[in-house]
């Protein structure tokens, strides 16, 4: 039974009780409020409405239950853990904590498993077995708790409610607090990312095998795999090409198609081909990489072959590899045309019509309009928009892993392969990788220099941004 319930999710064990419960306790809070008299002479006219009550009662009732829940998801992994810890036999504990976390770390993985059958050695099934049973127990004592909460709730918030009780006041400011705990749990991750990879960066330059700021930040030879060299600009500036060449397909397509759409389509054309530009937003980046290593890393290097075999032109002028930084770059940038449109037509359509109908009145023509009053009033968001799909092309990762290559070359050829910020994280954290390692830590030390090269782009894009508004507002 244990076993059994050690492998049920702990959504149907805990949220589906909760939503019944919740559920129960706005009806009942509802119906019981709604029930008293309304304005007549025994007593006073409802403070709130019965709706509100309610809600009062449902929060009473989830809230404390909730509590339980995250506490189970914050600590009962550790404590299970632990507790097959303690019962582990002396010589598997003798071998060190490195190699019983790892243990520990198998039997976990395996007991998470829907299918799980017998592996022949008889320590770590009977581990996996008890894995379960902890993980079993450790559910029902939740859920056992999280039912009483959810029972002392309901009779401690059903006690105050009258006429005179004011249960509007209190799940507005319910709301309110949740709508708090949203924002700051959003800015507390935020914050939580940035400083592990300021402390794993500074841990990076303080290994006696790592490499110093400078040779990091401007090195020219790249080769972690051997924990030798670390320089990462070829690698920046093969992050910034790629994204270079997504905009110059980006930009001038989805930005003219902007115009098109908000000022020269009829609502019906663009009623129906709006929506069809942004699905390309919804495809999965990995069938982007496979149409760029299958089709466009092929073409490519076939115009570079061509492009070799021309008289005039000097021996081995391309590269024309089979893949390309141009391959990567041209999906890349077809990739993000909706980020670009879709933002510039929402912002030239909030241009006021007044000043489109001031310039038609002085006798300017459409063009004339859309290029002196129109995108000058756009210009801080299409700023916005660009800068948001340059964002988004130098933190594309499959793209590049799939069509771009791994060298880290300083090439202006755009037919050879080349590597980027984002490969070299994937390459670097993947497969069994030990996190004492230069080559390792090196990845969050690429991923801080990414996130700092972001925050630029930012920190330029508002300038210009705050410049432009004043001048148009």
């Amino acid at each position: 039974m244990l076993q059994t319930i050690g492998h049920l999710p702990i959504g149907w064990l805990l949220i589906a009780p909760l939503a019944a419960a919740g559920f129960f306790a706005f009806s009942f809070g509802r119906t019981e409020v709604g029930a008293l008299p309304i304005g007549s002479t025994i007593g006073a006219r409802l403070h709130s409405q019965p709706n509100y009550h309610g809600y009062f009662l449902a929060f009473s009732t989830i809230l404390p239950a909730a509590l339980i829940f995250l506490a189970y998801l914050l600590f009962a992994e550790n404590y299970v853990r632990g507790a097959l810890h303690s019962e582990l036999p002396d010589y598997l504990l003798a071998r060190g904590p490195e190699q019983v976390d790892l243990f520990i770390e198998r039997v976990a993985n395996y007991a998470g498993q829907r299918n799980i059958e017998d592996t022949g050695n008889l320590l770590f099934d009977a581990s996996v077995d008890r894995y379960a049973i902890l993980k079993g127990q450790a559910r029902l004592v939740a859920l056992a708790i999280a039912i009483v909460a959810a029972l002392g709730g309901f009779f401690i918030g059903r006690r105050p409610l009258n006429r005179s009780f004011p249960a509007r006041t209190y799940v507005e400011q319910t709301i309110t607090a949740l709508l708090f705990v949203c924002a700051a749990i959003a800015i507390l991750t935020t914050v939580g990312i940035v400083l592990s990879l300021v402390y794993e960066t500074l841990r990076f330059f303080s290994l006696p095998d790592g490499p110093g700021v400078f040779e990091f930040l401007f090195g020219t030879d790249w080769n972690a795999q051997t924990s030798q060299n670390f320089g990462a600009v070829p690698l920046f500036f093969g992050t910034l090409m790629i994204a270079l060449l997504a905009m110059c397909v980006a930009v001038p397509v989805g930005l003219f198609a902007a115009i098109y759409l908000s000022e020269y389509a009829s609502p019906r054309f663009r009623s129906w081909v709006k929506p069809i530009l942004e699905l390309l937003a919804g495809i999965p980046t990995v069938v982007y990489g496979f149409f760029a290593a299958a089709l466009i890393a092929p073409l490519v290097r076939n115009l570079a072959q061509w492009v070799n075999s021309l008289p005039f032109t000097p021996d081995n002028f391309l590269a024309a590899q089979p893949t390309s930084a141009l391959a990567a770059g041209l999906i890349m940038g077809v990739m993000i045309i909706p980020f670009v449109s879709s933002l510039s037509d929402d912002v030239i359509n909030a241009v006021p019509q007044p000043l489109r109908d001031g310039a038609l009145a002085v006798g300017a023509t459409q063009s004339e309009t859309i290029k002196q009053v129109v995108l000058p009033a756009a210009f801080p968001g299409i700023v916005a928009a660009v800068l948001l799909a340059m964002s988004r092309a130098i933190g594309e990762t499959m793209i590049v892993v799939m069509a771009a290559g791994g060298r880290a070359l300083i090439t202006l050829d755009p037919t050879s392969d080349i590597t980027t910020v984002t490969y070299q994280i994937v390459s670097l954290l993947t497969g069994d990788t030990a996190f004492d390692s230069a080559k390792t830590i090196s990845a969050f030390a690429l991923g801080f220099a990414l996130f700092g090269i972001t925050l630029l782009f930012n920190v330029i894009a508002l300038r210009v941004v705050k410049r432009y508004r004043e001048a148009y507002d």
